[in-house]
């Protein structure tokens, strides 16, 4: 990201998640996205940022920060927090053909989040998992 982009660090707890959701949608709206798209961004987000709230540090605290920006006509997110590492991209789509009660527990939210974002990395540098998002500012067509 440039010199442009802004961050905000908080604990990751749940409490946090308006104010970054809030953050990342302020910075959507420079980035020319509209009501629709900001929603979907909005609701990717809260899958990812729940998941970190609930998974990322089972013994101890700790902080999620969001760094965000306009670059080439897209959204970037780049989330990062020093918990357990997790790379969201090795999950296993999961069968949504299979029936209900056959399915394991998880993936879906991890699956939409794919849906809604054209392109997701992640690396483990420094202890910390970073996810980084880049976002078309309009909805894609299907």
């Amino acid at each position: 990201m440039d010199e442009t982009s802004e961050e905000i660090r908080v604990p990751a707890r749940l409490e946090n998640l308006y104010p970054l959701l809030n953050f990342v949608t302020s910075c959507a709206k420079r980035c020319g996205a509209g009501r629709e798209r900001l929603t979907e961004i909005e609701l990717a987000l809260e899958e990812i940022l729940v998941n970190i709230f609930n998974y990322a540090y089972p013994d101890r605290r700790g902080d999620v920060a969001i760094r965000c920006g306009c670059a080439a006509g897209r959204l970037l997110v780049e989330i990062a927090d020093d918990g357990v590492p997790f790379d969201i991209l090795t999950r296993a789509e999961p069968d949504r053909d299979a029936a209900i009660e056959q399915r394991s527990i998880g993936g879906l939210g991890i699956f939409f989040v794919r849906q809604l974002v054209q392109e997701i990395s992640y690396r483990r540098e420094g202890g910390k998992n970073i996810l980084t998002l880049a976002i078309a500012p309009a909805p894609q067509s299907p």
